[in-house]
């Protein structure tokens, strides 16, 4: 003879100790696999890291069920192609799910994006990883979304490459003293080691940015990568053959960049954006002279939500 066994449920069947409300309560670090949309719209599987939350507003109850939110991000989430749709739909469902503990709910995704990269003037490419992460939040029936992206590139300090310059007209000047050039020995010279008086210091560089988004649509996010890199005129590059890397220094003397210009670049750009109502971003040049790192902050209006947050995104 079967027997139903009836469980307790200790989150629903006792009152909290203090009866106070709690914004956000639930997980972190949830492993979940999507499909985003890569290149040409391809869909692309990855693995992302979810952090799902609801607010726990009705103050005598001990806590929330978070299994139910476990569950349903998995049901309509996992393996399916990410929207802004369907992430809204989800947390409909999260405060629906706790039957009248919440009123409010949040997703936080976080992913490597690895994207298709061609090289400058060979047939080579590779794949590069750009960290992202997507974070919508539900209350009161409005929908706050924040987009963040970081985006490497390479940065050569123009007042490094002036210093060289002069170091080589300087050089240029002593082993050429006389009236009279002769085209094919400075040839040489300029091609040999003689003339490798000195050369501009160069840094691994990286802008964090972070964008509010006024749609409930998500942008294309390879779109948006390549136009920020093409905005900063330096990405960093994947498989590259010899004429590969001399296009590359020759992009790097075409775009002398301090931080401050780096970051003049974006903040033009995302001005322009008519789907970012704000945004926050950062950008980090590693130096190679120095043992420290020249950086730039900035955002659209003075407001801490973006900058309190960074810390969590990156």
């Amino acid at each position: 003879m079967n027997m139903m066994i009836t469980l307790p449920d200790v989150a629903a069947g006792q009152t909290g100790l203090n009866s106070l409300p709690l914004r956000w309560v639930g997980m972190e670090a949830i492993a979940l696999p999507i499909l985003v949309d890569g290149d040409g719209n391809q869909p692309i599987h990855i693995t992302a890291r979810a952090d799902v939350f609801v607010s726990l507003e009705k103050t005598e109850a001990k806590g929330i069920h978070m299994s139910r939110l476990y569950l349903r991000l998995n049901q309509q989430l996992s393996k399916q192609r990410l929207s802004g749709s369907g992430i809204s739909a989800l947390l409909k469902d999260m405060v629906q799910s706790q039957q009248g503990l919440s009123q409010a709910a949040k997703l936080n995704l976080q992913f490597d994006l690895p994207l298709v990269k061609n090289a400058l003037l060979s047939n080579e490419s590779g794949y590069q990883n750009y960290t992202v992460t997507l974070t919508r939040e539900l209350k009161s029936g409005s929908l706050i979304t924040d987009l963040s992206v970081t985006i490497p590139y390479s940065s050569t300090c123009p007042c490094s490459a002036a210093l060289s310059r002069q170091a080589l007209s300087e050089a240029f000047a002593r082993r050429f003293n006389t009236a009279q050039l002769d085209k094919d020995e400075l040839i040489q010279w300029l091609a040999s080691e003689q003339a490798s008086i000195a050369t501009p210091h160069s840094q691994r560089s990286y802008a964090y940015i972070r964008l509010r988004l006024t749609d409930e649509d998500l942008p294309n996010l390879p779109s948006l990568i390549f136009h920020l890199e093409q905005v900063i005129g330096t990405s960093v590059q994947t498989a590259v053959k010899r004429q590969d890397e001399q296009a590359f220094a020759k992009l790097n003397a075409q775009n002398l960049l301090f931080c401050e210009d780096a970051a003049r670049r974006i903040k033009q750009a995302l001005e322009l954006m008519p789907q970012v109502s704000d945004y926050w971003f950062k950008v980090e040049h590693q130096e190679s002279l120095h043992a420290h790192n020249a950086v730039v902050h900035d955002q659209k209006h003075h407001t801490d939500w973006l900058h309190n947050g960074h810390n969590r995104a990156y």
